[in-house]
C-alpha cells in the first residue's frame, strides 16, 4: 500500500522514497479501516457466530426450565451478529471512500509523487540495466502487486455493496449468492495479501531498505 518516489539515481534503493501526506493519511486509514472490517468478521465467525450461541442459549434456557426452538434461539443469537454486520457495511461504505480518494490522489498530486510515474521511472532504470537491476526488478514486482491489490479491493467493494444494499435492487438480490461467494473468497485473498505485505516491509526494514516503514509515517521527506 505504499506509494514511494523513485529516486534520481539507479544505484539507490526504489524503496526508499517520499511520501506525501495525503498519501500517508490515505494509508493509515485504510489500514484501520481493513483491519476492522477482518475484525468485524472474525467476532462473527468466532464469539458471536449465532450457529454456535443459538445452542449455548437452548442448553441456558433449558436449565432454567424453558424450552425454546432453534428458530427462536437463533433469532436472538442474532441480535448482536446483525449489529456488528451493520458495523461491517458502514465500513465498507468507507473503504469505498477511500478508494475514489486514491483515485482523486493519484490525479492531483505532483507527477514524481503518482504511482504511475514511479512505475514508469523503475522501469526506465531496469531496461537501462544500471545500478540495482535487481532491486528494481523486485521494486516492479511488488508495484504489480499493488495493482493486483486495487483490482481486488474494487472486486470486495463492489461485490460487499452489492451484498448490502441487494435488497432494495431487484436484479442484484438474484445474484445474491454469486456476490457472496465472490466477496467471500475475495476476502481471503485480500487477508492474505495484507499479511504478506505487512511481513514483507518488517522484513525489509530491518535489513536493507531500514526506514521504508518510518517513511509511511513521517514521509521520508528530506
Amino acid at each position: 500500500m505504499n506509494q514511494d518516489k523513485i529516486h534520481a539515481t539507479s544505484e539507490s534503493s526504489p524503496f526508499l522514497q517520499s511520501h506525501s501526506a495525503s498519501i500517508r493519511i490515505w494509508h493509515w486509514m485504510t489500514f484501520f479501516i481493513f483491519a476492522t472490517l477482518i475484525l468485524t468478521v472474525v467476532l462473527n465467525s468466532t464469539l458471536l457466530s449465532s450457529r454456535k450461541n443459538s445452542v449455548i442459549i437452548q442448553d441456558v434456557l433449558k436449565e432454567k426450565g424453558v424450552i425454546v426452538t432453534p428458530v427462536q434461539a437463533s433469532s436472538v443469537s442474532r441480535i448482536y451478529t446483525e449489529k456488528i454486520w451493520e458495523v461491517h457495511k458502514f465500513l465498507g461504505v468507507g473503504l469505498t471512500i477511500l478508494l475514489l480518494a486514491r483515485i482523486v490522489i493519484e490525479l492531483v498530486q505532483s507527477g514524481e509523487e503518482k504511482f504511475s510515474s514511479r512505475f514508469k521511472n523503475a522501469m526506465g532504470f531496469y531496461r537501462k540495466g544500471e545500478g540495482n537491476k535487481s532491486e528494481y526488478r523486485h521494486y516492479l514486482w511488488v508495484k504489480r502487486g499493488y495493482i493486483l491489490f486495487y483490482i481486488l479491493l474494487l472486486i470486495m467493494i463492489i461485490s460487499g455493496l452489492g451484498l448490502a444494499f441487494g435488497r432494495q435492487i431487484s436484479f442484484l438480490g438474484k445474484m445474491h449468492k454469486v456476490m457472496k461467494t465472490i466477496h467471500g473468497m475475495d476476502q481471503l485473498f485480500m487477508y492474505g495479501f495484507v499479511l504478506i505485505h505487512l511481513i514483507s516491509v518488517i522484513i525489509a526494514d530491518i535489513s536493507k531498505s531500514k526506514g521504508i516503514l518510518s517513511g509511511m509515517v513521517n514521509g521520508n521527506k528530506s
